[in-house]
């Protein structure tokens, strides 16, 4: 058997360049993917078919260019000011466009006053920008909303700052506005997920900032968020931890009055209009299945990467980070124990830091955020992708914290999501609740569902689904009629065990068709990192959202693909089949990760990808048994599933059927193929 050559710095280096360009293709071609679908007979969005058309973003620019033939709008400094006795009209046209802005951001909108869309200054005095200010209180009030001075130039107090141009005297300002929630289901929820390397303080900061307190230095703020004993005795993470942190409608953290008191789940819930879902995850390398798992699965908003400034990025933060970019999810750096670290370390972990996250691969702006000013500032931009805010902190003397807690709250809603497509609920967790029965908790990727509706659950390992009815619907452990896409919901499923259920599985609407599971498909991959070449018959860990399974490469389009490398490549299920869209991401590892890619077409037909006959030889050996079983469907799924598993010695390959009996044997020796019964 040949051993593995070890990786050189060049083939690493150009796996590292090709990630960044990748990830945002992928990102363009979700989001044509979510403009392009269109409901189809069957009601499922995997069986949608239509034309993607090109985008053009360069020309974007016309639309604010003003060509239009429509009048100009009545500038927003006239309704702002108005004392005429059209004041009572301007301002309910006010109360419209802060009701806009609102709807526009979830639930709240950070709003520029005394400011243009444009940028422009206004030039209010202090008067003009105290009845500013009054106008838009009373819009906001209107709006059953609360109003919370963020930051103010040339006006005084608290949140005043220095204007960028000394000579400029307007006074202007940033405001968040965030409407009272009518119901449970319509509070702000904002996830991000906590990775970083172990002992890089992650279960520590999150102790602080949910519970309150500060640390004291041997763990004692993280011992709260342990799930299981081992945990608890090594200080490691192990599992997927959830814990939440809520914001009022002024933007204060919801706490208990009385000290010492934590709040449980429900009452937060029940006092934040902003809910901050903290997934906390593991750090060491062996359980970096779990990690990713947990990334995938939670569908985060936000990544929050921790760095020991007296390690630096070492270890698995590299690689968390590199599954954060994959992800085109956007990273924020908190460098933690900075209370220990000596000054010219955290010094080179600053450096490093920097150096890595302006490399090719991340293409990061870097911004370190050390005052109020810098905090909001940074926050009202990071819709920009591109821009990668740090935080130093410490959790003993609690330096830099409320500048987290800051920036949470105004962290801006990230990320699509239909309420109008069929309803779609990929299950990452399930329970077994005494007096309720089966409870399955995940996101819902699009649509609504409701208390009572009737519902189909799978598929199982024969590619087949089980309708069930949903008992009850929970958000934060607090129950609720609906829950609609992007939020993150238990369900309690009648009729069920939980046996029956597994990560992995979607909750579907059930309809006249039934849904199509398929076992093989089509991707676009990208080679992060390998050692070698990777051909057909190549095993890895795959991951599809909340699925985690092992994939077998039954075709590529050429010979074999390296390090850094992109090709259109079949995979195939070994175990069972799964419900998958064309758009999915999908992250395969072995050991760490390998690579990345997006869904182009779900099943498969042997020899579609290459045109070469020996190509087509190389994996006929593969898929010549299945040739007719590109597609699973729910009446015919188990029939036909098998087993692989790669021999050690003679490059042997065994399939095994369904009752353990061995159905076919081909042993390669000295380039023939032998086969046998």
């Amino acid at each position: 058997m040949a051993t593995k050559a070890k990786q050189t710095p060049q083939e690493r280096r150009k796996g590292e360049l090709a990630l960044s360009d990748f990830a945002d293709y992928v990102e363009k071609q979700q989001a044509r993917q979510r403009a392009s679908v269109a409901p189809s007979d069957s009601g499922y969005s995997t069986a949608s078919r239509s034309v993607v058309t090109d985008d053009h973003a360069e020309l974007d620019i016309i639309d604010h260019l003003g060509l239009s033939d429509a009048p100009n709008q009545v500038k927003l400094k006239d309704w702002l000011l108005d004392t005429s006795d059209d004041a009572g009209a301007t301002l309910q046209q006010l109360t419209g466009l802060v009701q806009a802005r609102i709807d526009e951001g979830h639930g709240e909108t950070l709003f520029n006053l005394g400011q243009e869309d444009n940028g422009d200054i206004m030039g209010f005095t202090k008067e003009q920008w105290k009845r500013a200010l009054s106008r838009t209180t009373e819009a906001a009030k209107a709006l059953n909303a609360d109003l919370r001075l963020l930051l103010t130039y040339n006006v005084g107090g608290e949140v005043d700052a220095a204007p960028p141009n000394a000579k400029d005297t307007a006074c202007y300002g940033k405001v968040l506005i965030r409407q009272h929630p009518n119901t449970p289901e319509e509070v702000i929820e904002t996830r991000i997920a906590v990775v970083g390397n172990v002992d890089a303080g992650k279960s520590t900061m999150l102790g602080v900032l949910v519970k309150g307190g500060l640390d004291d230095g041997r763990g004692k703020a993280r011992v709260n968020l342990f799930r299981h004993k081992h945990e608890i005795e090594s200080g490691r993470t192990s599992s997927v931890g959830m814990e939440i942190m809520g914001f009022d409608t002024k933007g204060d953290i919801v706490s208990s009055s009385v000290p010492g008191r934590k709040l449980t789940w429900n009452e937060i819930g029940t006092r934040s209009a902003k809910v901050i879902s903290f997934t906390d995850l593991a750090g060491h390398e062996r359980y970096l299945r779990t990690t990713v798992f947990g990334l995938l699965s939670s569908s985060p908003n936000y990544c929050l990467l921790m760095v020991a400034a007296n390690n630096g990025l070492i270890g698995m933060s590299k690689e968390h980070l590199g599954i954060a970019l994959a992800l085109n999810v956007p990273v924020m750096v908190v460098i933690t124990k900075i209370d220990i670290c000596p000054p010219h370390i955290l010094e080179q972990t600053i450096t490093q830091l920097t150096r890595i996250l302006k490399s090719p691969g991340a293409r990061k702006i870097p911004i370190f955020i050390k005052t109020h000013e810098e905090t909001v500032q940074t926050a009202t931009q990071f819709v920009s992708q591109r821009i990668c805010p740090i935080f130093q902190v410490s959790n003993v003397t609690g330096e830099c914290l409320d500048l987290v807690r800051t920036f949470l709250n105004i962290l801006p809603h990230h990320g699509h999501y239909d309420a109008e497509a069929p309803f779609e609920f990929h299950i990452n967790d399930t329970f077994s609740v005494p007096f309720v029965g089966t409870v399955v908790s995940g996101v819902v990727k699009s649509g609504v569902i409701h208390a009572g509706d009737t519902v189909l659950v799978g598929p199982d390992s024969l590619g087949q689904f089980q309708t069930t009815n949903i008992r009850s619907i929970e958000r934060k452990r607090i129950s609720v009629p609906f829950a609609s896409a992007g939020q993150s919901a238990s369900f309690a499923l009648k009729r069920i065990r939980r046996k029956e259920v597994r990560k992995g599985m979607v909750v579907l609407p059930k309809l006249d068709t039934p849904p199509r599971v398929y076992r093989e498909f089509v991707a676009e991959v990208l080679i992060l990192s390998h050692a070698t070449t990777i051909r057909p018959k190549y095993q890895a860990m795959l991951h599809v959202g909340p699925v985690s399974q092992t994939c077998a490469i039954i075709e590529i389009d050429r010979e074999f693909i390296r390090t850094g490398d992109r090709a259109t490549v079949a995979f195939r299920f070994v175990q069972r089949p799964e419900y998958l869209a064309v758009g999915d991401r999908i992250l395969f590892r072995e050991g760490r990760t390998k690579g990345l890619g997006i869904v182009k077409a779900v099943g498969f037909d042997p020899g579609s990808l290459s045109d070469k006959p020996e190509a087509q030889a190389h994996g006929a050996g593969w898929t010549g048994r299945e040739k007719n079983k590109d597609k699973v469907s729910t009446s015919t799924a188990g029939a036909s599933s098998t087993t692989t598993e790669p021999a050690k010695a003679l490059n042997a390959r065994v399939g095994v059927g369904k009752e353990g009996t061995v159905a076919t044997s081909t042993v390669n020796v000295g380039g023939t193929g032998v086969k046998t019964k």
